[in-house]
């Protein structure tokens, strides 16, 4: 059995308080062990076992720590070796305590890393190693582990995952993954159509992470025009460019210590991608103008709203990067394809819209069906407005009605041009909206007309379009009786 040796890493002006760490290489004198034994210099006491069986013997573990207390392992693995990390992760409780385990491996094979974390591994570093990374990934963790911030770290919990209800169980298998993916700095690639709320889990593996009390940067690539991505995201110098009177720092800037989210990652240039590909790799960037390149600490988390393998196909994104990205996937489901979770999110939604303390209103059985029977093309973004629409519409009662429900026309016909399906879509709405205004005011056109912004004139013109009899809601409060347009007398 091979014996534990303790480097002499930790330099004189070592502070007392830095962390303690046991690094166990199971490719002795790698390479790669021998450049995180020069990185951790002076920033970290720092042991190496010369022979990782050492780990799979309790007596030699016993030997090891009664020399000092571990405050976390590095492990630095081959991927052939990884049913061995897997043993190590495995057993540390029982022998080592819980300590956060850091792998440093190659990033390809996600699924291997996903079952690694699910094991209990904190967090994964990829070659090439940069000293600041390193670093200061092991200070988070060992602060986690020491308990600071405690009540923050509850309240981070409740913030990252308040967002994701649904209990069907592809989805649930994607929100299981998020508090692991949070543990460690790996990048993460999101696919999912848009609207299915590949920004809240962004938002929420930040806020369940140790970055959560540093920044959250969301960058809609898409948004962007061509000509100004690299300055957005880079910055730049002043006098880079005609024009430029002052300098600027950038969205990576902006994100230092935290958390950048690239949505709609396929449509950066490529000129830009290529910079975003130095910064992975790298850890650095050159603002537009500068001779000199700045450090960046921060988690980069992707999203595309289109098939990673098309993109890949068409040349939108580019192949080096997408395999930076994708550490850890994520890929979330369609509204469509878990409808058993419209009415969970349909009551979450309704309690968010409730305002002044009040009960939220509920959904009858008829707006019920409506919400089943639709498409949902825009997914969990859609039924949110759909439900926000309808609480303003609802004015205060405790029951959303079929009427207050307003979904856009699943189809058009073969012979209808677009002109003729939109002014068909627009009516709808409007007999609709115009329901719901007179049902609120009783039937009163001056109360209802001040209501929707339009003087009483314009919205009798309306009312008289769309042949509505604003008696039926002097009668009661019900459904507006809508019938073939027909000129009504002028009040």
């Amino acid at each position: 059995m091979g014996v534990a040796g303790e480097s002499p890493s930790a330099s004189p002006g070592t502070p007392a308080m830095c962390p303690s760490v046991l690094c166990v290489d199971l490719n002795s004198g790698s390479r790669l062990g021998r450049q995180l034994k020069e990185i951790l210099a002076g920033g970290c006491r720092v042991m190496q076992l010369r022979d990782y069986r050492c780990l799979t013997d309790d007596r030699e573990v016993r030997r090891v720590t009664r020399r000092r207390k571990f405050e976390s392992i590095i492990i630095i693995a081959p991927a052939r070796m990884e049913s061995t990390v897997e043993e190590i992760i495995r057993h540390r409780a029982a022998r080592l305590g819980d300590l956060p385990v850091i792998l440093m491996m190659d990033a390809e094979q996600p699924e291997v890393m996903v079952r690694l974390l699910r094991l209990g591994a904190a967090d994964f570093i990829t070659p090439p190693l940069k000293r600041g990374e390193i670093q200061s990934r092991i200070w988070r963790l060992v602060g986690q582990r020491r308990g600071e911030d405690r009540v923050s770290a509850r309240l981070s919990e409740k913030l990252g995952l308040a967002g994701l209800v649904g209990e069907d169980p592809c989805f649930r298998e994607c929100v299981e993954k998020i508090p692991l993916y949070a543990r460690c700095d790996a990048t993460v690639m999101i696919e999912g159509e848009t609207g299915t709320g590949k920004d809240v889990c962004a938002r929420a593996i930040h806020y369940l992470s140790a970055r959560s009390k540093k920044p959250f940067v969301s960058v809609n690539c898409a948004a962007i025009p061509l000509e100004l991505v690299e300055n957005e995201l880079f910055g730049h110098e002043r006098s880079a460019y005609t024009g430029a009177s002052s300098s600027y720092d950038g969205l990576v800037c902006a994100a230092e210590g935290g958390t950048m989210f690239l949505d709609e990652i396929g449509c950066l240039p490529f000129a830009a991608q290529a910079k975003l590909l130095g910064l992975l790799q790298d850890k650095t960037y050159r603002p537009l103008g500068s001779t000199r390149s700045h450090a960046a600490d921060i988690r980069l988390i992707a999203a595309t709203n289109t098939p990673v393998q098309e993109a890949l196909h068409e040349g939108r994104l580019r192949c080096d990067l997408y395999y930076r990205l994708n550490v850890l996937p994520l890929r979330l489901p369609t509204l469509k394809d878990r409808p058993e979770d419209i009415l969970l999110l349909a009551d979450h939604f309704l309690r968010k819209f409730s305002v002044g303390g009040q009960l939220p209103p509920r959904l009858s059985s008829e707006a019920a069906q409506m919400l089943l029977r639709h498409d949902w093309p825009g997914n969990v973004r859609e039924l949110e407005h759909v439900l926000e629409r309808a609480v303003i519409l609802a004015d205060g009662d405790r029951e959303i009605r079929e009427s207050e429900i307003l979904l856009p026309a699943t189809s058009a016909t073969e012979s209808e041009s677009f002109q003729e399906a939109k002014a068909r879509v627009v009516a709808k709405f409007e007999v609709s909206y115009i329901s719901a205004l007179l049902s609120a005011h009783g039937g009163n056109i001056t109360r209802a007309a001040a209501a929707a912004g339009k003087n009483r004139r314009a919205f009798w013109e309306l009312i008289r379009k769309h042949g509505i009899d604003p008696g039926a809601f002097r009668r009661g409060r019900g459904e507006a009786r809508s019938a073939e347009p027909r000129r009504l007398a002028s009040s």
